[in-house]
């Protein structure tokens, strides 16, 4: 049985390809395009200023990142980057969230986000979900100046509850957030939405699902 299950926010409980789906008409035709260049480049940032040490907060990130989207799809009008930058920070849960973590709280279940995200970020996502009440800890890597896929960032969470690896269940729709946390002992549970081929073979996951739906208890 796992005493606490954590949650990967950008991806996981929340869509981040809605920002630039709420404003697609005014995007263009490219518009999907721009999502994608534009989630690839804020998770590359991470991964790079890891690597180098040269921490920046994950809003400095998303904002490079768009800019990065821009140049790369010019027929994108520049015009809609206050209005998406305004849409990221609010970005629509996936339809399950509120049920899985209600029936979560209901067994007994600590439950918490790990992410990327700089609190401030967070703080409006969490409370434009309406999901504050069914968390007992959001944990962002802003208090390490680090990122993902980094252990340390993992034992964030054995910290705070106090508990050993294996009695934390870990979900994530990316698969190297789930290498990084199968790693350090963590039950994980990759959150597979579009069907991509799995990596990472030995560092696998316990459980693939195709959204949050079914998430296992025990």
């Amino acid at each position: 049985m796992h005493a606490v299950y954590v949650f990967d926010a950008y991806g996981t409980l929340f869509d981040v390809h809605s920002a630039v789906r709420r404003h697609a008409a005014a995007v263009g035709p490219d518009a999907e395009s721009l999502s994608s260049i534009w989630r690839q480049k804020q998770l590359e940032y991470t991964w790079v200023r890891a690597l180098v040490g040269r921490y920046a907060d994950f809003w400095a990130v998303t904002e490079a990142a768009l800019d990065t989207a821009f140049a790369k799809v010019p027929s994108a009008p520049r015009e809609t980057r206050t209005a998406l930058l305004d849409a990221y920070r609010a970005l629509d849960a996936y339809p399950e969230v509120i049920d899985v973590l209600t029936a979560l709280k209901a067994a007994g279940r600590s439950t918490a986000i790990l992410s990327n995200g700089s609190p401030d970020m967070l703080e409006r996502a969490v409370e434009a979900a309406r999901i504050g009440s069914l968390l007992d800890a959001v944990l962002s890597v802003h208090d390490l100046a680090a990122y993902k896929p980094l252990p340390a960032v993992y034992e964030m969470v054995t910290t705070r509850f106090r508990v050993f690896p294996e009695a934390v269940s870990f979900q994530s729709s990316n698969r190297w957030d789930i290498a990084g946390a199968t790693a350090i002992g963590f039950r994980t549970v990759w959150i597979n939405r579009t069907g991509e081929p799995d990596e990472y073979l030995d560092l696998p996951p316990a459980v693939i699902l195709s959204s949050l739906s079914g998430l296992p208890t025990r």
